[in-house]
Parts: C-alpha cells; structure tokens; sequence
C-alpha cells in the first residue's frame, strides 16, 4: 500500500483506476522533480460573462463561443464582468487566514472532515488533505448543508452568513456558464436549469502556511497535481503565485497570473464526463514560488465547486452523437473517483 510519502514520486497513472473519464496525460504528483517544463508562451484567455448578462441575444452567443472555444482548447477561463464585489474577495482574504490562525488545532478538529452525501466536508489539517500525498495546504470544505445548519459546520456564525454572500454571487453565474457551454455544444441551453437551481456545491477554503526549509526540501507540493471532479469551478484570482495548469497539446505546464477580482474558471470531470470530452477536466497543481523568499509568505484561496445532487444522473448530453461512456449515479461516479484520495472505503457503489 502507497504512503503519503510515496505519493511525492508517483505519477498520475499509478490511481488511474479511480478515474472514470479518459485521462491519458502522465505527470508527477508533486512539482520539480523531473525537470517540469513550462509553457510561457500560452495565455490563458480572458472571457466577459458581462456581455451573457447585459448585452442580450448577440451577447449571449459571443460569450458561449467565446467561453466554449477557451474550455475547449484547454479547460481553463479567466471571468471578467461577473459582477461580484472584489471588496468581498480581499475581505475573504482576510478572514481565511484569521480562521485557520486564530483557532486551535484542537478546536479545529472538531470539525475534521467526514462524508456528506457525495461531499467531504469539514476541516483538514496540513498535509492531510488526501491519503495519497502530504500536501503543504490546510482545507475546509463547505458544501450546501453546510449553509443550512450553520451552527453545526461553523466555529463562526459571522464568517458562515460572510462567506455565504460569496456563495451566492457566484450562484447567480451558474446557469449563465452552463447556458454557454450548453449552447456552444448545440444542446438546448435550458436542460439542465431545473438541475443546477439550488444544486450542491464545494466551498473549500484553503490556507498555506510559509513552507519551511525542512517541507520544501521533501519535494512535497502545496498542492498535488489533479484534475477537478465537478461540472466547474469558481476560483477568485489569488494574489500570491503557484496555480499551474498542464497543458495537454505539449505537457508543459503554464503559469497562471489572474488580475485581481477576476474569476479563474474551470471544467471538471463531469463536465468532461457529459460533453463526451469536448470539455477536458484540466490537471492543475499549486506550486511554491519561484522567488525563495515569497516561500515564507502565507497563500489563501477559495474556489467553489459547482456539483450535481448525489441522485442525479450523469450521461453524455443528448446532442452529442456517439457517447463514449455509459449512464451513471452522481454519488457512484463522485465517490469512486475520490475514494482515491480518501481510501477504498470511501466510495459508494449501487446496491
């Protein structure tokens, strides 16, 4: 059986069996040890959700071409025009890190993850966030029920009803991104309204401590390199340097420089999973910075990955003419992948 530590030399392929879309991408789990290659010539492009919003019929169109093209090439977008306070975001700065600081580990353990549903909600401590690699990174997941008992996944009514208002604009952005994309691929833009009105989400904060010059001699990342498990996600741009994205065209990976209180936009494996693989889920890493010195300042992020409810069916969308994967449960096709992550155990599969 693989230790945490093992992970630091394995590569992707060693858990393919848990994925359950097409990943024939090979990469180290962990940064530098293989001379990585880097990409600097590639930009990531920058779509406005503002002309879906404002700009009618003829915005609607140009923003679903112009997001499907930039999932479509490499899985990644940069939002503009969203329309969400960056007042918020600087503040979430703020209290991420006063939340993973300010509290002792003893009482953050109270609340130590555990499986909701499809979900892994809770906290997880530094180089626990997974069983297949020791991470530099302390998370805490909040996924809908989260919002709605608030008391019992919080340590703080205030940072749940700060945090929820987050939440809630970028609720306001789902059904427009997959309008688009639905749009993009000939689908009636509407299908999956009802399905994503109120649906599950993953809201995960993440705090990196200053790497310590025992940590960084590891090799150990502050994130492993992985691929999102959701339809998509929302990641506020971060201030401090390391989201990495492999490009798949000449496995090098590309150095993402989002502007401040930009939207970072991402396709998952369910997205890959339904679009028959016209929209890849992306391998991504966070990695320490290049300049030594940055490595003593903290980082904070908090994407929020937008799911399906547990029950929900997935399978390739019916404008897309020969489907390469069968029907299959939310929970089973979630669970199976991160068990992963999360031990055998983890996943849940049909009676």
């Amino acid at each position: 059986m693989q230790t945490k530590e093992d992970g630091v030399r394995a590569t992707n392929q060693d858990f393919i069996r848990y994925d359950q879309v097409e990943k024939r991408q090979n990469y180290q789990l962990a940064e530098g040890l293989d001379g990585d290659q880097f990409d600097d010539e590639f930009q990531i492009r920058t779509v406005d959700i503002g002309q879906f919003l404002y700009g009618g019929d003829a915005g609607k169109r140009a923003f679903a071409t112009q997001l499907g093209d930039a999932l479509h090439e490499i899985g990644f977008a940069i939002l503009t025009g969203h329309g969400v306070d960056p007042s918020l975001y600087a503040e979430a700065e703020r209290r991420i890190e006063r939340i993973f600081t300010g509290l002792a580990l003893s009482e953050k353990m109270r609340f130590r993850a555990e499986r909701f549903g499809s979900v892994n909600q809770g906290y997880f401590p530094i180089k626990e966030t997974s069983n297949m690699h020791p991470d530099l990174v302390e998370g805490w997941v909040f996924c809908r029920r989260a919002f709605e008992d608030t008391k019992l996944f919080w340590p703080s009514e205030d940072d749940a009803e700060f945090f929820r208002r987050i939440v809630e604009g970028h609720e306001k952005l789902i059904l427009p991104i997959m309008q688009s994309l639905l749009t993009y691929l000939g689908c009636d833009a509407h299908l999956f309204d009802k399905k994503l009105t109120g649906t599950n989400f993953g809201l995960r904060l993440n705090y990196y401590p200053p790497v310590s010059d025992a940590d960084d001699a590891t090799g150990a990342a502050r994130l492993l390199g992985h691929e999102d498990i959701d339809l998509f996600t929302f990641l506020p741009a971060p201030r401090v340097e390391g989201l990495q994205i492999l490009n798949r065209r000449n496995m090098k990976w590309v150095r993402i420089a989002a502007p401040p209180g930009s939207i970072i936009l991402n396709t998952g494996d369910y997205m890959q999973r339904i679009s028959n693989d016209i929209f890849p889920s992306t391998t991504h890493r966070v990695s320490k910075p290049r300049d030594p010195r940055q490595r003593t300042a903290t980082r904070v992020s908090f994407p929020m990955a937008v799911y399906l409810w547990e029950n929900e069916m997935l399978e390739v969308l019916p404008c897309i003419a020969n489907p390469k994967y069968p029907p299959v449960k939310a929970i089973q096709f979630h669970t199976s992948i991160t068990s992963k992550f999360y031990g055998d155990d983890y996943a849940v599969t049909e009676a």
